[in-house]
């Protein structure tokens, strides 16, 4: 029989906790300067400890003082005779008072404008986005409810492009839906479907446009941003990687809706969206997406000016050749396009030029993403022959101490539950002072370990930007590569190349000439330069490419040229050959 009784048990063990104060200051040196002084403002907010050191705002102390002194001077007066008092009857403005509630009539603009007026706050509206443009010319087209439930539900599943990712067995509720990065594959193929062809711009900006001038403190210069968020791909991945659930394909999952329209009534709802304007939204891919637009001009051909003549033959030529031979045209053979639809190589070319004037991303127009505020943390000035860095701290409250808040910590008098709650605030407010200052030491540390490596960037271009790992910038500053990554992360500095981000100056390394290393960006950059340089007629193989590159001293292979000419969306040597 065992019976049950209390034992003590001793174990030892190691365990890695993180305190607060280490908490608050991994979280603060993660903050870029706009985020920091949101922070600030929050912790001032609720500890009252705080206190912004700025001239034009009062401390509490002197506002005590200057309290104290008015309880002293309102004794002094109370014990002198007291004065006559006035008559309250004069103090009443009658003038106001005959003027507001009587009718004078006629009144000045200058007494109109006293009266109060709504705020222009209250005029401000969000931008809309294309679900709402959508949405607004749905409500004015009479269809069932079914059907307008359907459409609701096509509209709020277009993506970012106006295309219709999802498939009718998703919509019906029939299949689960597919997951984000499929639906990102997708739109990606069709962006470079459309790129293939030469329509449309690519979205993100090379890797090789860097700003061309520099941007002053605070501006925001879309340029820039594009190419310091370019580089963020580019540096190592040394942060945290987002842990995603792996799939269990045992478990299958279940529709999270069932909608009260059957598939008439969706493809209904989907010819009701695609003749919505902007024309060709709503399309599954890039083909049926330019067929729309080319139905619709030809549509609208009676109210052209040139008639349905020339016009109308060179929209049925595209149309031909976008129904039948877009593959074709992303490899450009033009010959065979020619002898299929049976025109000359004129009238083909016109209508590819036509063709490159419609919108492969007609829903882009509508959903424009708002220039995001840069604001540079750092510079980096030159004073004489030296590199300087100058924090940037316009903005950012100055902190400081209550003293009498520190006061109250001596007296005796006080109640115990102020005494601590007063001693917690004023452990909380140094732990953060001392936070923001080691932020700042961290900072400089690693600009000063950037600008000493990358000297020639700073003073010739981006050429001469050398590889520069963070492991090594790490090892430099005696600190753990994490907390490189946290100190560059989301900060930007202004050089007199331009405004970057603190991870463009970090990147792999190839082997360069003379057993130096050659930054990727630098071979990205010198690849596409090759491409651009080549004769249409002839271009270059990737295995032409990487001989070049062999030949100026960058041992690279052709999988490696390959690679980065697939990152920098170039298409492929066949489809670059322009056939005469």
């Amino acid at each position: 029989m065992v019976l049950l009784q209390p034992k003590l048990h001793l174990k030892v063990s190691q365990r890695q906790i993180l305190t607060p104060g280490l908490v608050q200051m991994v979280s603060v040196l993660a903050l870029n300067k706009l985020e920091l002084a949101e922070m600030i403002n929050t912790e001032m907010v609720e500890n009252p400890v705080l206190e912004e050191l700025e001239e034009s705002v009062p401390l509490l102390d002197d506002v005590g003082r200057r309290e104290e002194d008015r309880d002293r001077q309102k004794t002094e007066e109370t014990a002198a005779p007291a004065e006559e008092k006035k008559d309250p009857f004069e103090e009443i403005d009658f003038g106001s008072f005959f003027q507001e509630y009587l009718d004078p009539g006629y009144r000045s603009s200058r007494e109109m404008e006293d009266i109060e007026r709504p705020s222009f706050e209250n005029f401000l509206s969000k931008p809309s986005n294309l679900t709402d443009h959508l949405t607004w010319q749905l409500g004015s087209i009479p269809v069932s409810q079914a059907v307008r439930e359907a459409a609701e539900l096509i509209i709020g599943n277009l993506n970012e492009d106006g295309y219709l990712i999802a498939s009718d067995e998703e919509l019906l509720g029939i299949a689960p839906p597919a997951p984000p990065e499929a639906d990102a594959a997708v739109a990606e193929n069709m962006v470079k479907e459309a790129a293939a062809i030469g329509l449309g711009e690519v979205v993100e900006q090379p890797v090789d446009d860097p700003a061309a001038s520099p941007v002053e403190w605070g501006s925001s210069d879309p340029t820039t941003e594009a190419v310091a968020q370019t580089a963020v791909g580019v540096a190592p991945a040394v942060e945290a990687a987002v842990v995603v659930p792996a799939s269990q394909p045992n478990r299958p999952q279940q529709p999270a809706y069932r909608p009260s329209f059957d598939l008439h009534e969706l493809h209904e709802a989907l010819e009701v969206v695609r003749q919505l304007d902007p024309p060709g939204v709503a399309c599954r891919d890039l083909r049926d997406c330019l067929l729309y637009q080319l139905r619709y001009h030809q549509q609208n051909l009676p109210d052209l000016k040139n008639g349905n003549g020339e016009a109308a033959q060179v929209i049925a030529d595209a149309m031909a050749i976008v129904e039948q031979h877009l593959r074709a045209v992303q490899n450009k053979q033009f010959k065979e396009i020619s002898r299929s639809i049976g025109r000359p190589a004129e009238a083909v070319q016109t209508a590819l030029d036509y063709i490159r004037t419609l919108d492969p991303r007609p829903g882009a127009r509508y959903n424009i993403v708002q220039a995001r505020l840069i604001e540079p943390d750092v510079a980096f000035i030159k004073h004489g022959d030296e590199w300087l860095v100058m924090m940037n701290d316009d903005g950012v409250p100055q902190l400081r101490l209550n003293p009498a808040y520190k006061r109250l910590l001596s007296r005796d008098t006080q109640d115990k539950d102020t005494r601590n709650y007063v001693k917690e605030r004023y452990k909380s407010a140094i732990q953060l002072i001392k936070n923001i200052e080691q932020r700042k030491q961290t900072i400089t540390k690693v600009c000063y370990a950037i600008v000493t490596r990358q000297q020639d960037f700073l003073e010739k271009g981006i050429d001469q930007l050398k590889p520069m790992m963070i492991k090594e910038v790490a090892e430099e500053i005696g600190v753990h590569p994490s907390t490189v990554s946290r100190a560059v992360a989301s900060k930007y500095a202004h050089t007199p190349q331009g405004v970057f981000e603190l991870r463009y100056f970090f990147s792999e390394s190839v082997n360069g000439p003379e057993g130096g290393g050659t930054s990727l960006l630098i071979l990205k950059r010198r690849v596409k330069k090759l491409i651009e340089e080549e004769d249409p007629a002839r271009p270059l193989t990737d295995e032409q490419i990487t001989r070049i590159l062999q030949s100026q001293g960058i041992q690279v292979t052709r999988r490696t040229v390959a690679k980065y000419r697939e990152d920098m969306r170039i298409p492929s040597t066949h489809q670059r050959r322009v056939k005469k």
